[in-house]
């Protein structure tokens, strides 16, 4: 089995969202066998944020879906969007 990297891109409910307490959420929510490389907010416009989650899994069938289904559930996520992916 490989390792896939997944760059994940999630957009909060508002400009309001607490993107550090957001962060906290996607370390909490992450399955087991993906492990979180790194984080980044970026400015998108007019006070809104992202944030930039770049993960490593196994590239067994269903892990995929399974991490984008559960940090789909983090408090303040809105949407959950796979940037990047690609094989290590």
């Amino acid at each position: 089995m490989g390792e896939v990297a997944v760059l994940f891109r999630l957009m909060p409910r508002g400009v309001e969202t607490d993107m550090r307490r957001m962060a906290e959420g996607v370390r909490a929510s992450i399955p087991t066998g993906v492990t979180v490389r790194g984080m980044q907010v970026q400015d998108i416009a007019y006070g809104l944020k992202s944030l930039l989650v770049s993960v490593v899994m196994s590239d067994v069938g269903g892990l995929l879906p399974a991490a984008e289904e559960a940090l789909a559930k983090v408090s303040g996520v809105e949407s959950v969007e796979v940037m990047e992916e690609g094989l290590l």
